[in-house]
């Protein structure tokens, strides 16, 4: 029967991929239909794994929306392996685990439509300032290469743009600049985990949501770290194993903040809670595998919105209402609030 099922699928994706025009021989090649009675179409491409023989660029369908050319060790992008007909409706490109070790300016420049690029597990060491120009991008994955600084200007925008997604974890980044006298695009969410980075970058004024800073080598973090980041919805600090002071006021300008992650930083001792100044919107805090074994009562005036704190290895403390005395004057129960946690002795 699994054999059957096996051969079944096979027939059927051969004949998608024959039935798809101009489909080569060694890709797969598929249509999706969408919208009302199946108006709307795009065509997906999958040539992963040819090897280094391969010659670009590969012909593919004119209405290609996503297209995976990676693990075909392609090694330095030129300006003429991305070009030619189907390549100007890319929406979506893979370029992963192929041994790129450079991107000349103009690789992309075709790619008016390309709003997500994969360019993770390459051998890049840095980026033209304008090979990401004129593109649309919301999403870019640069994990896993080599880099040892990163130029923000590769970002530059001279149009407006889409916000932009940047994943740069697993890079060897030793720092980044943020040279901000262009116009540059509307990023989102900045990866920047398991790089080379002693301090935190000044990202001051980039409209970013979301950012990680997980496994860097630092040992510090200093007042006004992040400054200007008052869109910043998630923050994950977690794996700084050289961590070992936070200074008050580092968090503050962060208003929007609403997750801060500080997990597994063992050599991170204590924390004033002054360090916490300025979080009037942060719920949820993640101190868990650090070395913060109890948090002081007097937290809950620093973060209003608070809804639940992780210590330790199985430690939680929540916002709780603690019953008070029958006020004569106001003619009511009183509450306070209260940091309750499910072991005793966590809250001083």
């Amino acid at each position: 029967m699994a054999l059957l099922l096996w051969l079944g699928l096979s027939l059927l994706a051969s004949v998608q991929s024959s039935a798809v025009k101009n489909c080569h021989p060694s890709c797969s090649c598929e249509v999706e239909s969408f919208g009302m009675f199946d108006s709307f179409s795009l065509t997906r491409v999958d040539c992963r794994g040819f090897g280094p023989s391969t010659t670009m660029p590969i012909p593919i369908p004119l209405d290609t929306a996503y297209l995976d050319l990676s693990s075909n060790s392609m090694g330095p992008l030129s300006d003429t392996m991305l070009t030619g007909p189907g390549y100007t409706t890319l929406i979506s490109l893979d370029l992963s685990n192929n041994h790129i070790t450079k991107v000349s300016p103009n690789a992309l420049s075709k790619l008016r439509y390309l709003e997500a690029l994969d360019l993770s597990h390459n051998n890049l060491e840095s980026l033209s300032p304008s090979c990401f120009s004129g593109l649309p991008l919301a999403e870019v994955d640069l994990s896993h290469n080599s880099f040892q600084e990163f130029d923000m200007d590769v970002f530059t925008a001279k149009v407006n743009r889409e916000p932009v997604n940047i994943d740069l974890s697993h890079n060897k980044l030793v720092s980044v600049s943020t040279n901000l006298h262009g116009r540059i695009l509307h990023i989102q969410s900045l990866n920047l985990s398991a790089n080379r980075l002693l301090s935190v970058p000044r990202l001051a004024r980039l409209p970013l949501r979301h950012l990680s800073l997980d496994g860097n080598p630092i040992t510090h973090i200093k007042e006004g770290a992040f400054t200007e980041l008052k869109d910043l919805v998630n923050l994950s600090l977690s794996g700084l194993h050289d961590l070992q002071e936070i200074e008050p006021h580092s968090f503050k300008g962060l208003q929007s903040l609403q997750v801060l992650d500080l997990s597994n930083n063992p050599k991170l001792k204590t924390l004033n809670p002054v360090v916490f100044t300025g979080l009037e919107s942060l719920q949820e805090l993640n101190l868990s595998g650090s070395g913060v074994a109890s948090l002081p009562n007097n937290m809950l005036t620093h973060l209003p919105s608070i809804k639940s704190i992780r210590l330790g290895e199985n430690i939680r403390c929540w916002r709780t209402q603690k019953q008070g005395q029958f006020h004569r004057q106001l003619g009511q129960l009183q509450h306070n609030e209260v940091l309750s946690c499910n072991v005793e002795g966590i809250v001083l």
